[in-house]
């Protein structure tokens, strides 16, 4: 996954610097956010299903191929010399399509490979893998940019090597799939099993306004044009640096698990979220901007770790591909939808006021769910006693 995960983030800082290099509008930053999470919005109740009914292992090589595909569709508009900021969305659109058809078995697979007991720790260890792609791609992405923008594209679609990738997930065993009808009960199955469980809802819906209120990366190219004025590197950078502080905690999680307290654990790393979101909003520093993003990362890792916990485990086999498109559309894309918001907010008030704004925010969500959700908030374990 990694191969995959590190082309993904020199995708993504190359898109959002292209596409405001061509406009230098934040409310076209946020259409990239948009453009990602309306396919898992779209396809939410396909992949999911597809995911359980099928070799998951197929899915997620067919969904990191098509993203290949996309990126070299981007080489191929900046070598055109096209300015047209709808034709990289429409792009931004497939590349979302691929994710949300193939994000959902990508997920769901982990639970086959790692023992209940030792899951926290291994969705810790993965976060960390995960984190250095998310470190160095958007580093290599700026400094790459600063050189040539066909360099960071080319280099996207090199390091995506879906031989590599392909292969490691062959090796996986697989899974015998669901036997049930498919009706279309069967395709609504996962948003009745979240409604079902009070501790599963509260921490998709918490992370998900959270999130989606904490929509500050899709402004970091006017934060490093703008206000930091530190160019394509700079922006690398404050890509990279909630990297370092979710890569950080996820190996302190990865070698010793939270065993007791995940509620309240939660609760406090999404009230850290929100308040590392409004410092970064304030601050004109490099220094205080670069700390308030590696705060932030490591707080939004830990709320990740426990809520990705909490749905694999307490989800039945048969059914996690369902739950997890579900997760994927209202978790996961609330980063695109979270940019939108934070782009068109942005266009209305201005950029500072829009982070501040969803800082804030993000702090009311975390004390109206504590009292909504007290199930989560009293929640000990991981493993949760069936409903």
């Amino acid at each position: 996954m990694w191969c995959g995960d590190f082309g993904s983030q020199i995708q993504g800082v190359a898109i959002a610097w292209h596409i405001f290099v061509i406009t230098h509008s934040p409310f076209d930053l946020g259409l990239v956010g948009l453009m990602g999470f309306l396919p898992s919005f779209l396809f939410v109740l396909i992949s999911g299903f597809v995911a359980d009914h099928f070799d998951r292992r197929l899915i997620t090589i067919a969904g990191r191929s098509c993203e290949l595909v996309c990126a070299l569709g981007f080489l191929g508009l900046i070598s055109a010399g096209i300015h047209n900021v709808w034709a990289y969305l429409a792009v931004v659109f497939l590349l979302g399509t691929a994710r949300a058809l193939g994000g959902p078995a990508q997920r769901a697979i982990l639970p086959n490979i790692v023992g209940t007991e030792r899951f926290m720790q291994a969705q810790a260890t993965f976060a960390t893998a995960r984190q250095f792609s998310v470190i160095g791609g958007p580093a290599l992405g700026g400094a790459l940019i600063a050189i040539s923008s066909f360099a960071a594209f080319a280099t996207a679609a090199a390091v995506a090597s879906i031989a590599v990738l392909s292969f490691l997930i062959l090796r996986v065993a697989k899974n015998v799939r669901s036997p049930e009808s498919r009706t279309w009960s069967s395709v609504l199955a996962g948003f009745s099993f979240i409604r079902s469980q009070p501790v599963i809802l509260g921490a998709i819906s918490l992370d998900l306004f959270a999130v989606l209120f904490g929509g500050a990366v899709a402004l970091l190219p006017i934060y490093a044009d703008v206000i930091l004025r530190i160019g394509p590197v700079g922006l690398g950078f404050l890509r990279s640096a909630p990297a370092v502080g979710a890569a950080l905690v996820a190996g302190v999680i990865a070698r010793n698990s939270i065993r007791h307290g995940v509620g309240p654990k939660l609760f406090i790393a999404v009230t850290g979220f929100g308040v590392m979101t409004i410092v970064f909003g304030l601050s004109t520093t490099l220094w205080l901007s670069l700390l308030a993003l590696i705060a932030r990362g490591a707080f939004d890792i830990v709320s990740v770790v426990i809520r990705a916990s909490l749905v694999q485990v307490n989800t039945p086999d048969a059914m996690r591909g369902r739950v997890s498109a579900v997760e994927s559309a209202f978790i996961t894309t609330s980063n695109e939808l979270g940019g939108f918001e934070a782009g068109t907010v942005a266009a209305l008030i201005g950029t500072v006021p829009s982070v501040v704004f969803g800082g804030v925010a993000t702090l009311i969500v975390a004390a109206l769910w504590a009292f909504a959700f007290p199930a989560l908030r009293h929640a000990d374990r991981i493993a949760q006693e069936p409903v």
